[in-house]
């Protein structure tokens, strides 16, 4: 059996070496590093892939999620709701543009925010929701845009986790995940779905005058050389990233499908083991993209599952430890603990296994055959 990873970068560049290495030479061949012909060729060819107006890369997804706030012109001591159950970057960026931060919980089946708690926690300082599209699968956007729509609020999703997902509305109407939102972000980190080989994000939008604002802002709010119109930041895509993720682009459907082939195998592998509970997918199968599979076990079992899982040199990760609310940075009195007893009681039980483009029913077997005999003692 092939060693074991929690993602095999290695073994899925080895398919596309000769064309990445092609391109990436190109790129040094030409020295245009930044903003080079690769950038915007990549930009044209996601928002064709996605159906939105504008694509404007940026140097990683924190940065994205940044920059998004940034073109809306929030301002300090606006408050942002999000979701308790998710990687600090959400919240970070919020904090460090002096706004609010407003932490709901999130449903127990997709872990996705809660819009019912999403309606609990709106004032008259609200200005924005924004939903993690957490593991592969889009949040409740139907509620969600409802939400926004009666209080006027912006909706900013965090799409790092689900790029090339669908989701299909009430009316039947069918979107890309980041295509449904005032504006959206993603990274394009090593492991995600789509990665480069560094760091890299990008910021979408269908808004004209926003996406004019934020091209602005990631070129140190230039539109003319030596011309300064708003703040800006320094965050670029470089050419050599975008020269990979050009080469990756058209391989992510397939991707996602060999995810979603995976993700199918350890579910029929687990989902009659007494203790574990499989992910769940709302509606159809490409609504999941699964960047993660994620379980949850049960009778405080996780810890000790964790443990053999390691004796075993089957790699896991518990995304995510602590929640937000709890974290040092962001505690804040307003938080009653009784108002997250979803992500309180996931953090005691989630477990995620190993899930990449080159998993195979050997090692799909061998992980499901050592949860389910340890589950069974």
């Amino acid at each position: 059996m092939k060693k074991l990873q929690m993602v095999d970068l290695k073994g899925q560049y080895e398919k596309i070496k000769d064309t990445v290495t092609q391109s990436m030479l190109e790129v040094i061949d030409t020295t245009a590093f930044i903003n080079g012909p690769e950038v915007h060729a990549f930009q044209k060819e996601l928002e064709e892939y996605l159906d939105v107006k504008h694509v404007i890369p940026c140097a990683n997804g924190t940065d994205a999620l940044q920059i998004a706030m940034m073109g809306l012109g929030l301002k300090p001591g606006d408050e942002v709701i999000t979701a308790d159950f998710t990687f600090a970057a959400t919240v970070e960026v919020i904090a460090l543009l002096q706004l609010t931060p407003v932490l709901v919980d999130v449903e127990p089946d997709t872990f996705n925010i809660d819009p019912e708690a999403i309606k609990k926690a709106i004032t008259p300082n609200t200005k924005a929701i924004v939903p993690v599209h957490l593991f592969g699968q889009a949040a409740n956007m139907d509620e969600i845009m409802e939400i926004a729509r009666e209080h006027d609020l912006y909706v900013i999703e965090d799409n790092a986790q689900a790029i090339g997902a669908n989701y299909h509305f009430k009316d039947g109407a069918t979107k890309k995940a980041g295509a449904i939102g005032h504006v959206a972000s993603t990274s394009f980190f090593p492991s995600k779905n789509l990665g480069c080989y560094g760091d890299g994000g990008a910021i979408f939008t269908n808004d004209d005058k926003l996406a004019h604002t934020i091209r602005g802002i990631v070129n140190h709010g230039m539109y003319e050389r030596y011309h300064h119109d708003v703040v800006g930041v320094n965050s670029r895509l470089d050419s050599l990233q975008a020269a990979v993720l050009r080469v990756k682009l058209p391989q992510l459907d397939q991707y996602n499908k060999a995810r979603q082939e995976a993700a199918q195998k350890y579910t029929a592998a687990l989902q009659n083991v007494e203790g574990v509970t499989v992910p769940y997918t709302e509606g159809a199968a490409d609504t999941n993209v699964y960047h993660q599979y994620t379980i949850k076990i049960a009778d405080g079992k996780r810890d000790a599952l964790a443990k053999h899982l390691s004796e075993k040199g089957i790699p896991f990760g518990i995304y995510y430890p602590i929640p937000l609310h709890s974290q040092k940075a962001y505690k804040d009195d307003r938080y009653r603990e009784e108002d997250f007893t979803v992500t309180n009681q996931l953090v005691e039980e989630v477990i995620s296994l190993p899930m990449h483009t080159e998993l195979d029913d050997e090692q799909i077997t061998f992980i499901t055959e050592t949860i389910a005999d340890f589950l069974k003692k």
